[in-house]
């Protein structure tokens, strides 16, 4: 199940005289891809942990459905909400199926266990990121690439309607890299999630928020958002884009 998410005028920062981000508004359509892009320090980060509410913020409002992600409790956000971040603690001391069991917590009542449904949805996410031969592992004894596809098993078994990924690809290899982007288009839940790799951006996500600054510089589909006098603002760089002959996809190459 996805969800409409809306975010209008929505501002950050550690006082009410100092903003890290200015006021940014967009929406996303239920099931679509959206993905945060902007050079390093831009508010990629930030603008994610404002939309799975690690942050509250300073003006604005985040709406899930048309219900405010802050007037909803904790238990009812977390069913709706999953989160993957960039950097994940390796001292767990729990193997891989227990990590992506975790998932289901949201979803338990009361002093209640898992049931034979949660087993099998704990299953179903490590068939879907290939880890069923890593089950019984130790989490700690992964490298990082084995653990970001753990951690999107995990966001996958808590069945959320709208998932946040902070640089899902960090740590992969070119396989993974098209391996998980793949499967997030296919998951069934909104995503929205920060990108570094502009053609990853516009290869797999429905629309893009380019920031620079901690300011929305542009807002739209993938496929026309980025223009190359759009890049040279947000990352310093001059850029040539060309159309892919067999897919028609854009491609992008850079220089100083």
């Amino acid at each position: 199940m996805a969800a409409h998410l809306d975010v209008s005028n929505v501002s950050w920062g550690p006082s009410n005289t100092h903003r890290i981000l200015h006021p940014v508004s967009f929406s996303v359509k239920p099931g679509r891809v959206l993905a945060i892009v902007g050079a390093n320090g831009a508010g990629k980060s930030t603008l994610l942990r404002l939309l799975y509410r690690f942050h509250r913020p300073r003006s604005g409002f985040i709406k899930i459905d048309g219900r405010d992600i802050w007037e909803m409790d904790a238990r009812s956000a977390a069913r709706r909400i999953a989160a993957v971040l960039q950097e994940q603690p390796t001292d767990f001391a729990l193997n891989v199926r227990e990590i992506v069991a975790l998932g289901r917590t949201p979803h338990r009542t009361g002093l209640a266990g898992f049931g034979t449904q949660d087993a099998q949805i704990v299953t179903d996410a490590l068939e879907r990121l290939g880890l069923t031969a890593f089950s019984n592992r130790a989490f700690g004894t992964l490298s990082g690439g084995e653990r970001q596809r753990v951690m999107v098993a995990r966001s996958l078994a808590q069945e959320p309607e709208v998932l946040m990924l902070d640089e899902p690809t960090n740590h992969l290899d070119i396989r993974h890299r098209l391996e998980v982007l793949s499967l997030v288009r296919g998951l069934g839940p909104t995503v929205v999630c920060s990108l570094h790799d502009l053609n990853l951006a516009v290869e797999f996500a429905d629309d893009i928020v380019v920031l620079a600054n901690g300011r929305m510089l542009g807002f739209g589909p993938a496929k026309t958002v980025l223009t190359e006098p759009l890049i040279a603002e947000a990352f310093s760089v001059g850029a040539r884009i060309e159309t892919l002959p067999k897919s028609g996809v854009k491609h992008f190459s850079f220089h100083l």
